[in-house]
């Protein structure tokens, strides 16, 4: 008997922002213990929160068939989201690696956890109908 496929529905929910926002605000105190330069937390933390407004303001666009105009915006916003992180913290790496280097750990830690609840909230739910 042939499988019908059927899409998953896009989970709504903060919660993967949550668990980013989590890991950056952990990553505070370890700087201050190891006495990194809390520059690079700073940093970091600014560019997560920057992104993370962008990522609201593109969660409100509609999406699908009858809204293009606003798919195509919403497609070119999350990936210059991640291409203007990238390329904000590799100019700061390439001019202060003891700034930049810990800023990307960290930007790199939040964003792999919102990633991965990403994908358990995607993958966890039920088909969609």
């Amino acid at each position: 008997m042939p499988s019908i496929l059927v899409a998953r529905p896009i989970p709504r929910g903060h919660i993967p922002a949550v668990v980013g926002t989590v890991v950056v605000v952990a990553a505070l105190p370890v700087f201050l213990a190891t006495g990194w330069r809390i520059g690079g937390w700073a940093l970091a933390a600014a560019l997560w929160v920057a992104g993370q407004a962008l990522a609201l303001v593109l969660q409100r666009l509609p999406v699908g068939m009858g809204s293009l105009a606003s798919s195509g915006a919403v497609g070119f916003g999350r990936m210059f989201r991640a291409v203007g992180v990238m390329a904000v913290l590799i100019a700061v790496t390439i001019s202060d690696a003891g700034l930049g280097l810990p800023a990307v750990a960290v930007y790199a830690f939040a964003y792999s956890a919102e990633l991965g609840s990403s994908l358990v909230a995607y993958f966890g739910g039920g088909a969609g109908t």
